[in-house]
């Protein structure tokens, strides 16, 4: 038999070969071994995530409304103090208009002389017609009598406008409660002389508040309509209000509030996303413009 001399790499191989075929399952351990699954660990970005954001307590549209004044005078006395309950149509406050009620009463007056002025023109024009038809008056007589009529309708209209224009400064001068609600302040007080246009009583609805959120420009994709908030007055512990986004604008806007952390910037833009309470009865008890902070689910971005 002839002698083969084998190099040192080809007897390596060869023991690994023989290594691999004696190390070969069994058909049942390697079926079992295809059926085994791969454990993949859960990663902590696989959770739902959640926007935190700061904000403040907000009446809806409508239902905070501060009274101004179309009347330039001075306040005579205000019926309702702050705090009050107010119904819709209830008088708040009243301005001193006894100058305008004695401008009113003369233009009635006025109004009253240009009536019988009118009646004793037509009667002119009348008669004027009646001596024409019965060929004793002249054209001329009858063209003079409706010249006068036409001008006593006129001062008759003019006065009537002024009376008219009177009794609708006088009804200035008394404010109503536009909306239900309870007075937050009152911006004057009794005998103060104000301009045309000054704030004289904010009214809210307590019963219609809600949160304005100020989130991170950053973080405005991870909003959407719906999505569920934890909300929690800054400050007091205890449980956490619940609600959820109602409103997201279309844009950003300057930030309005400065953060509680010292390590977010204040120049920051922001998106003012609205939340509505979903217990609306338990957020009567936050005050208006109460600072929050909430927890925005956020989609799991």
């Amino acid at each position: 038999m002839p002698f083969v001399l084998l190099s040192s790499g080809a007897v390596l191989a060869a023991a690994t070969a023989l290594t691999l075929v004696s190390r070969r399952p069994a058909e049942g351990e390697a079926s079992a071994t295809k059926m085994k699954p791969l454990a993949i660990p859960s990663s902590p970005t696989s959770a739902i995530s959640r926007v935190a954001a700061e904000g403040r307590v907000v009446a809806y549209p409508g239902a905070e409304v501060v009274v101004g004044t179309d009347f330039a005078g001075t306040l005579r006395r205000f019926s309702v103090r702050e705090k009050d309950a107010v119904k819709k149509g209830d008088v708040l406050a009243e301005f001193i208009a006894d100058e305008q009620r004695a401008a009113r009463d003369e233009a009635v007056s006025r109004v009253a002389e240009a009536e019988a002025d009118v009646k004793l023109s037509q009667f002119e024009l009348r008669r004027a017609d009646q001596l024409l038809a019965s060929k004793v008056g002249a054209q001329q007589a009858v063209d003079k009598a409706a010249r006068d009529l036409d001008a006593a309708r006129a001062r008759r209209g003019t006065v009537l406008a002024e009376a008219e224009r009177l009794r609708a400064t006088i009804a200035k001068s008394r404010l109503f409660a536009p909306i239900g609600g309870v007075v937050l302040t009152r911006h004057a007080e009794a005998g103060e002389t104000l301009d045309r246009g000054a704030r004289v009583v904010t009214v809210a609805d307590l019963n219609r508040l809600r949160i304005e959120a100020e989130v991170d420009e950053s973080d405005a994709a991870r909003i959407v309509l719906g999505a569920a908030v934890a909300i929690r007055p800054e400050g007091e512990p205890g449980p956490a209000l619940t609600g959820s986004v109602e409103e997201i604008p279309d844009a950003v806007t300057p930030r309005k509030s400065k953060p509680q952390d010292p390590g977010k910037p204040s120049d920051t833009r922001v998106l003012l996303v609205k939340i509505a309470f979903a217990e609306p009865g338990r957020a009567t008890a936050l005050k208006l413009g109460r600072r929050v902070e909430v927890e925005i689910d956020g989609g799991g971005r």
